[in-house]
């Protein structure tokens, strides 16, 4: 294949009494809102962000700083005047993992007369994404937890989600690693895994990795971990794991069979480790350091988060919820910096669903301070790949752990968009 995008197209794309108020204002459904302040004179502008908070069970997904991190967002650009002159009112809601709870906080969306749903997260898309269509409101930025993100046209995501950073790990590990062994969730989307991988080493003049599928639920790998080291537990090999929740308990049984003296370079992607991760389980000591990592936006150290540092240090009162280190929380505060940038440039009195989707489809580029590529979503912008179709970012970042830290490998974005239009093809 020669041609990487699709041609353009005529037709287009607590410790404070006020944290501890704000904190209380939810609504026992899950939800809350949270009023502009003084200074703005356009209409108000409603959003949504939800996310599952206090779920329980050993695969429960808790992401509560994606929807604190919205509220401080609120109050910050509020206390300044709104956006462009209008209150945003953020409506929050508790997604509880569940099908059921996704498809009530999308209805909540409609019922509140969102202008969009931003920095989400949910694994449950075909609950949620339905009810978003019908009513025409953009789901901009979600964590990309769900297949519908990537295919579903009121999807507007930041990043090429977790295709994208298996296809820089592969970049990653081709520049080092003679032998690969990827460990891997026994399960469709696990095999995608398994293809993305082969492909970027394919294209990098590497061999096939030994594909190692494994359960997700597992609370022990030592069978897993013997395979891998039957291929990489020699100098130049190399061991990836991208199991989400359970990529820490693969890497504790690895390491205790890993032979003393002979370190084997490790690699995985942000979702399955990042900086809370390495900080809990021991910094310069974690069972990570010297694991290679791709991401997709800077390290947590770079200068350019900085800002977003400030806002929840003076807007957030103290919310331990929010870990600016947390790539939920970066989501979610680089969802809404492309939601203002958007009103901003628009310069309407009133802001709709239908005016937030035309500037999407429609309008400039969105300049993200740098946290991405700068952004846009027409046709033109969208990769020419089956599998992946609404993907417009397919660029990440390569890091590594170093002295508990992640750091980056290399200066600025990859682009990753070779490896995953020749993957969707070879699909």
């Amino acid at each position: 294949m020669t041609g990487r995008r699709r041609p353009s197209s005529p037709t287009r794309p607590f410790r404070t009494l006020t944290g501890a108020v704000a904190a209380g204002a939810l609504l026992l459904t899950g939800c809350g809102a949270l009023p502009g302040g003084p200074g703005a004179s356009g209409k108000p502008v409603t959003v949504m962000t939800w996310a599952p908070s206090g779920t329980t069970g050993p695969d429960a997904a808790n992401m509560a700083g994606m929807t604190a991190m919205a509220q401080a967002y609120g109050r910050w650009v509020n206390e300044s005047g709104g956006i462009d002159g209008h209150k945003l009112r953020v409506v929050t809601c508790d997604e509880q993992d569940t099908a059921t709870g996704a498809g009530d906080c999308a209805r909540r969306a409609v019922k509140e007369k969102a202008v969009a749903v931003l920095g989400s997260y949910s694994r449950h898309g075909q609950a949620f994404m339905a009810p978003l269509q019908v009513a025409g409101i953009p789901y901009i930025g979600g964590y990309g937890a769900s297949e519908e993100e990537y295919s579903s046209y009121s999807s507007y995501p930041l990043t090429g989600g977790q295709p994208a950073l298996l296809a820089g790990t592969a970049v990653q590990l081709a520049r080092g690693c003679e032998r690969v062994s990827l460990v891997r969730p026994d399960t469709l989307a696990g095999w995608s895994q398994a293809w993305l991988l082969t492909t970027g080493l394919d294209g990098a003049g590497r061999p096939e990795p030994l594909d190692i599928p494994a359960a997700e639920d597992a609370t022990s790998y030592g069978r897993e971990a013997e395979r891998a080291l039957s291929v990489a537990g020699t100098g130049g090999g190399c061991v990836t794991s991208v199991l989400g929740d359970r990529t820490e308990t693969f890497f504790d049984s690895f390491r205790r069979l890993e032979p003393e003296g002979t370190p084997v370079r490790v690699a995985s992607v942000l979702g399955s480790v990042d900086q809370p991760l390495i900080d809990r389980t021991g910094g310069r000591n974690s069972p990570f350091e010297g694991a290679y990592v791709t991401g997709w936006y800077p390290p947590p150290g770079d200068a350019r988060w900085d800002e977003m540092r400030r806002v929840i240090r003076e807007h957030a009162f103290g919310d331990n919820r929010i870990d600016p280190d947390d790539t939920g929380v970066q989501t979610t505060w680089i969802a809404y910096t492309v939601l203002r940038s958007l009103v901003e440039a628009m310069r309407e009195p009133d802001i709709t669903a239908g005016k937030v989707t035309a500037a999407l489809q429609q309008g400039d580029r969105v300049d993200t301070g740098g946290l991405t590529p700068a952004l846009r979503w027409h046709y033109e912008d969208m990769i020419g790949s089956k599998s992946y179709p609404r993907i417009v970012n397919t660029k990440v970042t390569l890091q590594v752990v170093r002295n508990g830290r992640l750091v980056a490998t290399r200066k600025g974005f990859v682009d990753v968009t070779e490896t995953l239009v020749d993957a969707s093809a070879g699909r």
